[in-house]
């Protein structure tokens, strides 16, 4: 088993280590530990490794696993990427051998997450126009492969926040 440097553990162990080095120790045992417990459950471990993927990108995430009153249209990570709300579907395959785990949004699970958006962005206050659907798309294995599809699809034409342009209508 690889411990790092010595000099990294010396530092661990005296208590003068930076931050970022214990943190990302932390995370990878964490990591280590979820995957043991959560063996096969690859939509957990994937949601988990979006979810950091998302924060470290700059999103704040305000909720995961939202589901309506209505229970139809679970969203996976609710997050706010600047002035815009993203509503987050994340795909996981243990390999990329049946296609990228993106390809699994349909357009009837389109139609889902847009109506859980809908009553999360109604909940919020937040402005449809503020709003936006990305997939995370995480392929386990060594490396894992993360893709962050941003606006991967689009809220149907009139729904969409007119422009404001004069030559729109031409």
């Amino acid at each position: 088993m690889r411990h790092g440097p010595p000099s990294q553990i010396l530092e661990i162990a005296t208590g003068r280590a930076p931050l970022p080095i214990v943190l990302n120790l932390l995370y990878r045992a964490a990591d280590a530990l979820r995957r043991r417990s959560l063996r096969g459950d690859y939509g957990r471990i994937g949601e988990d490794i979006a979810h950091r993927y998302l924060r470290r990108h700059g999103c704040q995430v305000v909720a995961r696993n939202y589901r309506p009153r209505s229970g139809v249209g679970e969203i996976d990570v609710v997050a706010w990427h600047g002035e815009t709300l993203v509503f987050v579907e994340v795909k996981t395959r243990s390999d990329a051998e049946f296609g990228a785990p993106d390809r699994a949004v349909d357009a009837e699970k389109q139609e889902r997450i847009l109506r859980g958006a809908r009553d999360y962005a109604r909940r919020a206050g937040v402005e449809w126009g503020h709003t936006r659907f990305d997939i995370v798309s995480v392929t386990l294995g060594k490396p894992t492969r993360i893709d962050w599809l941003r606006d991967a699809f689009g809220k149907p034409p009139s729904e969409k926040r007119e422009s404001r342009s004069p030559f729109a209508k031409l």
